[in-house]
């Protein structure tokens, strides 16, 4: 089978204990690269990978000298596309909600719901209840809390591993560099005459201090403000 490309990327790197990070980048279009990041959780020797992106050689060793790929964890419909090379090569298990469109493989093998036991400790996944495809959020209780998102919200403390094309257009097409509700996200995900704000008031009824979002920057402390700022910005009071 034929795989996407890599596409550019950093180094693995520890953002708490046993939580890592990689931020990469992926071609939008023939013009456009954008960021995109993937985390990882170590509990014991296993390895989940949250929002997975494809490694080159070095990155994937670098990958396997933390420990074994147990599974992955597809958080936003819209994010699939390296999940079927994690699951044939590392043989993981594929953890997601039913329901999406956009990417239909891999074969789930552990449906995500809001009481879904989660495969390490001190953990809480949070799913939107209105968006017109899945789309959910997890919570790590540790360093303070630890909240993983895909594309729902997103931070921009740079514009790493985005090309200059991308660079120039981002601050005019929603994306400035702050922590923000996705824009074109929440254009597709909301059903005609409704309203999502509900559900971010919700989100912001959990405790939480950084932030790791499918785009953009890690956002190390300050995140439940952030996000309650952002959600302002989107929705009004």
């Amino acid at each position: 089978m034929t795989y996407p490309p890599v596409c550019p990327h950093d180094p693995i790197e520890p953002i708490a204990d046993d939580v890592f990070m990689a931020r990469g980048s992926v071609r939008l279009n023939a013009i456009m690269r954008i960021t995109r990041n993937m985390a990882i959780i170590r509990h014991g020797h296993e390895l989940t990978l949250v929002n997975p992106i494809r490694l080159d050689d070095a990155g994937e060793a670098q990958l396997r000298g933390l420990g074994e790929v147990k599974r992955i964890i597809r958080l936003g419909c819209f994010h699939g596309l390296d999940d079927p090379y994690y699951v044939a090569t590392f043989k993981a298990e594929f953890w997601s909600q039913t329901g999406g469109t956009t990417y239909t493989e891999p074969a789930i093998d552990h449906e995500l719901t809001e009481s879904t036991e989660l495969p390490f400790p001190d953990a809480e996944l949070f799913c939107f209840e209105r968006t017109k495809e899945p789309e959910s959020m997890l919570l790590l209780k540790k360093a303070g809390g630890i909240l993983f998102t895909c594309d729902a919200i997103q931070h921009y403390g740079d514009y790493k591993h985005n090309n200059l094309p991308a660079r120039l257009v981002m601050p005019w097409i929603g994306f400035p560099r702050t922590t923000i509700i996705g824009p074109i996200w929440l254009k597709l995900m909301t059903p005609e005459g409704a309203s999502l704000k509900g559900e971010f008031e919700r989100l912001l009824e959990w405790e939480f201090d950084g932030l790791v979002s499918a785009h953009g920057s890690y956002l190390s402390s300050g995140a439940h403000a952030a996000v309650a700022a952002a959600l302002e910005r989107s929705f009004g009071t």
